[in-house]
């Protein structure tokens, strides 16, 4: 079967072209590097892992019920299109939202795959180049999970947004080689971590808990990469060229803010566009939604050393100036000690079905 087969609404051409610019950058200094960077490429070298293995595919999972999530989390929740749907179309409709949401995931690791090797071609620092070289197959084992759920456990696709399929473009597009940094290991990727994270630790469902919690371990030392190389590079910059950049984050993160609503699944119920936009902006869940995801972008942005004054205002405006004060090292501490004891348990719970069959064997010789 095609993915085009999949997709809920026609994503237009099979691919998409974005024009490259900017140079393809060989550094011939092999030996130094940043003792930090390089121990975060050792990191992301010893933490690959197979998602056929790791991630436990036989577990089922109803695609009328995908999450477990409350019906609240729906925008279309509590109107009168709510009330006048009937038990299988609520169904319908939570397939059709987790299969937006894991999409938009799914296009979005492509994005990131593709940016992680750009930064590869044009960083100019030999362990910059390195570590990147790991987080591309990280992404690609990203988009290979997400596209197996998609298929296999939820049985649709959704094309990617406009605001996401515009700002990969922005990304892309810049000749600039920290504008791949910046557009997807701060803001994409940001804004991805908070969604899985909310997702993950909402979620009933084994499967999607174990796919994100896997994911975002993976993730957390991608923001840590893209920290550590725009924090040196910043500090270097002169004021114009950091407002230069302080707009494309203010840009990004309205673009960012506005891709989450999923009109689209509204629309393909039959709610007219206006209607399905006054929704969503009533939703309490989608404004806590909102505002937890810029959770991981704010204080990145200034961790980094943008935080002029326009750039400040824009987040007042958004509602999350106060995430600044976020304390990023231990949400990402938090976000691989979840998956570790994933691990954990599930190592344990295999120990334990080994150790009672072994004793079942010895139970049943023995009465022989």
């Amino acid at each position: 079967m095609s993915s085009r087969d999949l997709y809920v609404q026609d994503p237009g051409e099979d691919l998409w072209s974005v024009p490259a610019t900017g140079a393809a950058r060989f550094s011939w200094e092999y030996d130094d590097g940043r003792d930090r960077l390089l121990a975060l490429y050792q990191k992301g070298k010893d933490k690959q892992w197979d998602a056929n293995l790791r991630i436990d595919w036989d577990l089922e999972v109803d695609p009328k019920d995908p999450l477990g999530t409350p019906d609240e989390s729906m925008s279309l929740y509590g109107t009168k299109y709510w009330d006048k749907l009937t038990e299988k179309d609520r169904g319908g409709l939570r397939q059709h939202y987790t299969s937006w949401q894991f999409s938009q995931f799914l296009h979005g690791e492509q994005g990131a795959m593709v940016c992680a090797a750009r930064i590869v071609e044009s960083v100019p620092d030999m362990d910059a180049k390195f570590y990147s070289a790991t987080q591309t197959m990280d992404e690609a084992r990203h988009a290979e999970i997400y596209g197996r759920f998609l298929k296999e456990k939820i049985g649709m696709l959704y094309p990617v947004n406009d605001n996401l399929q515009s700002l990969l473009a922005d990304t892309l597009g810049d000749s600039r080689w920290d504008m791949p940094y910046l557009g997807m290991q701060v803001l994409i990727e940001g804004l991805a971590l908070a969604a899985f994270g909310m997702i993950r630790d909402t979620t009933t469902k084994p499967l999607p808990k174990q796919i994100l919690a896997y994911v975002m371990q993976d993730e957390a030392r991608h923001v840590a990469f893209g920290r550590m190389a725009l924090r040196d590079y910043y500090k270097q910059l002169t004021d114009a060229e950091l407002r230069e950049r302080e707009d494309f984050v203010i840009e990004g993160c309205y673009l960012m803010r506005d891709r989450l609503r999923g009109l689209e699944v509204l629309e393909n119920f039959g709610i007219p566009k206006q209607e399905a936009a006054e929704f969503t902006e009533r939703s309490e869940f989608l404004h806590l939604f909102r505002k937890l995801l810029f959770s991981r972008i704010v204080p990145c942005v200034k961790d980094i050393g943008l935080w002029g004054e326009r750039l400040q205002r824009a987040y007042v405006d958004m509602g999350v100036f106060e995430m600044g004060d976020a304390n990023l090292d231990l949400l990402m501490a938090q976000d691989e000690e979840l998956a570790e004891k994933l691990d954990a348990d599930r190592f344990a719970a295999e120990e334990a079905a080994r150790t009672a069959e072994v004793a079942e064997a010895i139970a049943q010789g023995t009465q022989d």
